[in-house]
């Protein structure tokens, strides 16, 4: 059974990522939720901790669901970071176009940085680890730049429903890095 907290924060991701950030409110989670009233703020009591509490949430469930990437080789890479592209707007498209309006939340918001640096800090560690595995020279700067590529492509399917194939500009990228 799915808790209360869980529920709220599941209907947070869903609002924000169909409807975008106006309609994050605590009654609007509940009633979205099916939760009866004033069961949000119980566990969120500001707008400010919701939007932490949203964001945290996407965190954990990105990471659980993405892992670690171990490629074997500089072709393995580029057919996680791929599939990555394709889970991140189709399969789970709500919740990445909810991170996205958080990012654009966390310009102006110190917390809400914080709380969406954490995440990219551990995604980018992995990606960090995938390159000094597979033998880059400077695997710090390898990560920042797939990853960089990677998140322009998310977004332009995100919000253009750009559907270009990925895998020439992460080849691009990869073997870059690799050189």
């Amino acid at each position: 059974m799915t808790s209360t907290r869980t529920s709220a924060l599941d209907a947070a991701i869903d609002l924000l990522g169909t409807e975008g950030l106006r309609s994050l409110t605590h009654a609007r989670v509940d009633d979205h939720a099916g939760l009866p009233k004033g069961s949000t703020s119980n566990y969120f009591r500001t707008r400010a901790a919701l939007l932490t509490g949203t964001v945290d949430a996407i965190v954990d469930r990105e990471l659980s669901e993405v892992g670690m990437l171990a490629p074997a080789s500089a072709e393995d890479l580029v057919d996680a970071v791929c599939g990555l592209i394709d889970y991140t707007t189709v399969a789970n498209r709500t919740v990445t176009a909810a991170r996205l309006v958080l990012f654009l939340e966390a310009s102006h918001d110190p917390v809400l940085r914080e709380a969406l640096a954490r995440g990219r800090t551990a995604m980018e560690a992995s990606v960090v680890s995938a390159f000094a595995h597979l033998g880059a020279q400077d695997p710090q700067t390898a990560a920042t730049a797939l990853m960089a590529c990677a998140e322009g492509l998310i977004l332009h399917r995100i919000a253009r429903e750009d559907t270009t194939d990925p895998r020439p500009a992460f080849e691009l990228v990869v073997r870059a890095a690799l050189s």
